[in-house]
Parts: structure tokens; C-alpha cells; sequence
């Protein structure tokens, strides 16, 4: 045999070091044949904990003696059945019922009880802890009252295929319990503590079980805008008794630079409610109402910007124009001796504006900037006498001057046949040709005249629409009387008038297109 052994291991049997290892092996397989010996000389007992049955074998028959066999340690407030001290006969039963582990959190401390008890009144009773109507309870995180019943019992631990009875001979007793005893169950009290709100000249208490100020307002339904102030702070934890104010912002709306800003103040004035804003009034800028204002809800605030600017306005003096008479120059000879300049009075204006708006004007200061100067045209006075060779012999002439030319009749003079003074002129003569009609502001009554295309002839009339350098040629009733507007040069014979019966500048219409 040990030939064989060796060749089949010989680096078991011959190595030295592997000796004290089968020494071990041996001494444990003694060890396990006495506890079976041991074990198998036990009288049967029927073990059952929590409904879970499991027949043991023990030595010592009363109840406490195979319990302390088995390594069983209750609590005080598991069952047993029978009584600790009973003697058992082979066979019997014993019955635990195991009560359920309670973990119990509150006023800030963690208290475990077991307990049968199955309602949450009946466990806070067991734990000592007395309970409000207020507070609010949780069991494993759900909400209940205190006549709620506590959620059947489960076993939450498993036995890894061993069983009870492989783990009471395992002696392990801890996980036997750990495996049959109802899973555990958390209570939570939360307290509720109460609060003297004071909410500006309302006072009011309540309970709560929230854990800071903001919250607690939030689930009683209080409102808080952005502009109020809470004191202590929303954050702030609460403690029975706690007082809280509210200081309420009232709403205001402040127009500036075009925009209107809505907001929430607790701001005494109008100065405070813009500094607490940020809006600065720089210069003379100023707001409606004044800074010291006493604010009240919904006032409306406008910010006005003041601007001060100066200003410099130029009033036009206009030149006059002067004719002055050169002798030296011909008549109807005209010539610009100095040019016109206007004038100017300047004025220096400060201007406010309110919000781009000119609210108001004064003059500080105005002056003669610049004198005008008259514009000077001079006209010739030198009157030379010219002749001019006609059709009917030459004529003697002193003045030339181009006139439009028209031609009338007495039946066009717009008077009726019966009239008093039917083809009567305005110097008395009777109409007709060679009579012309003339302005005589321009060429006075009863002078000669010589008009090419027409001949001699005297200005005797005038008409209502022969005004300036305009000329009306006489015809006969029984001559045709041309369809005539045109302009013609009309020579003015001499003799010369005197000097006070010439007038030296003519008129300038109508105009010669």
C-alpha cells in the first residue's frame, strides 16, 4: 500500500512538510465522530419558532436546558411555550414566537423595542413615547396615523440552503434568529411645534412639522414675494415657540429713460425705493413725487431727466437796396456798386429739457453780430439824343425802350355804342390810329412816340391792363385790327422833358421771355 501510495503521490508521502497537515485532518475527524456520537445519544425534541418546525436532539429536557443546548438567547419579549423551567418528555414540542424588532426615532433620540404589539399606538406606548395630535408619524418612510397597524411581518433573511437544523448544528444560533425573527420596522415621529406667525397687524399661531421656516410657511399656504423679509430666515431651523415676522413689500412702478420697472419694496419713500433699485438722479434730474415721498401701494414713480443745454439763435437783419443816379452813366444804364450783406442779431438761450421735452427758454444775452449793408445799384441820368432813319424821313429820339406791344379799337375799349364817352381816349382825343395807350408812369400823356411797324404816334390813353412797359396801338373802327403781343422797341422823340418828368428806372414787367 505505501509503494502504491507513493507512486501514485509520492511528493505527498515523502515531503516532511505535508506530515503535521494529516495530523490536523486526523484529529478533527475524531472530533466530528464524538459530536455525531454525542449528538446521536440526544433524546428527540420538536423545536418551532415563529411556525417554523425543527426536531432537535438534546441531553438536558427542560425547556431552558434545551435552549441553552441549543444556543438559543431570547429576548425578554419572545414567547416561549412551554414555561422555562418545564420538564419535557421525548417528543414534546417547545414554541417560540419571536417578537418583532421596532426601531422608534424621536424628539432627537433612537430608542429599539420588540414587541407583538401590531398597531403604531401600541408600540409608542411599549417605547414610552407620548404623541401629539400634531405630529406626524412614518412608517418606513409612509405616512400613518397612530391607530395604523404595523405591515405583516416578513423574515427577511435567508438560510443559504443549510435549514435551522444545519445551523443550530453549525451552532450558529445568531442567524437562526436573524433568519425566523420579523424583518425590522422603522417609526419616525416628527414633532410638531408651534409657531406665532405675525404677518405685518395679523398674529397668528399654527403647527408645523417642517424642518425650517420656509417651508413651514410654504405648507400653510403663505405667499412671499420677492420684496418681503422674513426674520428669522427661510432657511433658519424651527424650535418650539419660534417667533416669526414677516415685513410685506408693497408693489410699485417706476418709469425712467422710456421704460416702466415693476417692483416690490419695503422702502418708507421715493428716495429709498430709487436707491434700492439702484437709479441715480444726477444733476438736476428729480422724480414725481418728490424723494421724500411716503410711498403706498401701486404709486407710480417717474424719473425725469433734466438736461440744461445752450443755445445760440441768429435773427436775420435783411439788406435794403438803394438806387443812387450816376451822371455819368446813359440813361436806362444800370450797374451794381456794392453788394448786399444781411445782418444778424444773435441770442444765447438756455434751453431745459425734462425728458426730451423743452419745458422751458431764457434769453441770457443778445447782441449785434453783424450790421447790415445796403446793396447799391446806381442808374444813368446822361440822356443822349440819337437819330433814327425811317420810312418816312429820319426822327430825333432821346430814350429807346422795349415794350409789348398789343392794338385796340374803340369797339375793344370795352364800352357800348351809347356810352357818353364811347371812344373817347383819357386826353380827350378820339381813338384811333396813331392814339396809342401807354402806362403813364412810364411815358407820360401827350408824348411823341415813333414805333417801327406802325409810325408815329402819341401816347393819349391809358387802360386798366397797360401797366409797366406795355404798349396799346390805336386802330380805326373799319380798320382790322391785328392779332398783336409781341415786343417792338418804342422810341421816345425828343424834345426832353425836364429832369422831374423823366422817370429814370423803368419798371421790370412785364418780363421779355
Amino acid at each position: 500500500m505505501i509503494t502504491q501510495a507513493s507512486k501514485l503521490y509520492p511528493q505527498l508521502i515523502l515531503a516532511p512538510q505535508w506530515r503535521p497537515w494529516w495530523r490536523a485532518l486526523g484529529i478533527i475527524g475524531l472530533v466530528m465522530a464524538l459530536w455525531v456520537g454525542y449528538v446521536s445519544t440526544g433524546r428527540p425534541v420538536n423545536l418551532v419558532i415563529n411556525n417554523q418546525t425543527q426536531q432537535v436532539r438534546a441531553h438536558n429536557l427542560s425547556v431552558r436546558g434545551v435552549l441553552q443546548e441549543m444556543g438559543l438567547v431570547l429576548t425578554d419579549a419572545d414567547l416561549v411555550q412551554p414555561a422555562p423551567d418545564a420538564t419535557l418528555a421525548p417528543g414534546d414540542t417547545i414554541t417560540i414566537r419571536l417578537a418583532r424588532p421596532v426601531t422608534v426615532e424621536a424628539d432627537g433620540h433612537t430608542s429599539h423595542v420588540f414587541t407583538h404589539q401590531t398597531t403604531v399606538a401600541a408600540v409608542l406606548a411599549q417605547a414610552g413615547v407620548a404623541i401629539n395630535p400634531r405630529d406626524e408619524i412614518s412608517i418606513d418612510g409612509a405616512a400613518a396615523s397612530p391607530a395604523a397597524t404595523l405591515p405583516a411581518p416578513t423574515t427577511a433573511h435567508a438560510s443559504g440552503g443549510l435549514g435551522i437544523a444545519g445551523l443550530l448544528m453549525a451552532n450558529n444560533t445568531s442567524r437562526v434568529l436573524a433568519m425566523v425573527r420579523p424583518a425590522a420596522v422603522q417609526l419616525i415621529i416628527h414633532r410638531a411645534m408651534p409657531i406665532t406667525l405675525h404677518d405685518g397687524q395679523l398674529q397668528t399661531t399654527f403647527y408645523t412639522t417642517q424642518p425650517n421656516i420656509g417651508e413651514a410657511l410654504l405648507a400653510q399656504g403663505v405667499t412671499l414675494f420677492l420684496g418681503d423679509k422674513v426674520t428669522p430666515g427661510l432657511s433658519a431651523p424651527l424650535s418650539p415657540g419660534l417667533q416669526v415676522y414677516i415685513q410685506r413689500s408693497i408693489p410699485v412702478n417706476i418709469t425712467i429713460d422710456g421704460h416702466t420697472l415693476k417692483t416690490r419694496t419695503r422702502s418708507k419713500t421715493v428716495g429709498e425705493v430709487l436707491a434700492q433699485e439702484g437709479l441715480v438722479l444726477m444733476g438736476q434730474d428729480f422724480s414725481r413725487p418728490a424723494a421724500d415721498h411716503v410711498l403706498a401701494a401701486n404709486d407710480l414713480i417717474e424719473v425725469v431727466r433734466v438736461r440744461e443745454v445752450l443755445q445760440i439763435e441768429q435773427e436775420i437783419i435783411p439788406f435794403e437796396a438803394k438806387w443812387e443816379p450816376d451822371p455819368q452813366l446813359e440813361l436806362d444804364t444800370q450797374e451794381m456798386r456794392q453788394q448786399g450783406v444781411n445782418g444778424a442779431i444773435k441770442k444765447r438761450s438756455r434751453v431745459r429739457y425734462e425728458n426730451g421735452q423743452e419745458m422751458a427758454r431764457v434769453i441770457e444775452d443778445e447782441w449785434l453780430d453783424r450790421e447790415p449793408l445796403d446793396r447799391v445799384i446806381v442808374y444813368g441820368t446822361h440822356i443822349v439824343a440819337r437819330t433814327l432813319n425811317t420810312d418816312n424821313g429820319p426822327i430825333e429820339y432821346w430814350r429807346k425802350i422795349p415794350m409789348l406791344a398789343t392794338a385796340y379799337s374803340a369797339a375793344t375799349s370795352g364800352k357800348s355804342r351809347d356810352h357818353p364817352e364811347y371812344g373817347i381816349t383819357r386826353s380827350g382825343l378820339p381813338a384811333g390810329y396813331g392814339i396809342v395807350a401807354v402806362d403813364p408812369k412810364v411815358i407820360p400823356l401827350m408824348t411823341k412816340l415813333y414805333i417801327p411797324g406802325y409810325g408815329e404816334a402819341l401816347a393819349g390813353d391809358t387802360g386798366g391792363g397797360v401797366l409797366g412797359k406795355h404798349v396799346d396801338l390805336g386802330y380805326n373802327e373799319d380798320q382790322t385790327i391785328p392779332n398783336l403781343y409781341e415786343w417792338r422797341d418804342v422810341y421816345v422823340l425828343t424834345p426832353i422833358p425836364p429832369p422831374d418828368k423823366i422817370r429814370y428806372v423803368l419798371p421790370q414787367w412785364p418780363q421779355q421771355r
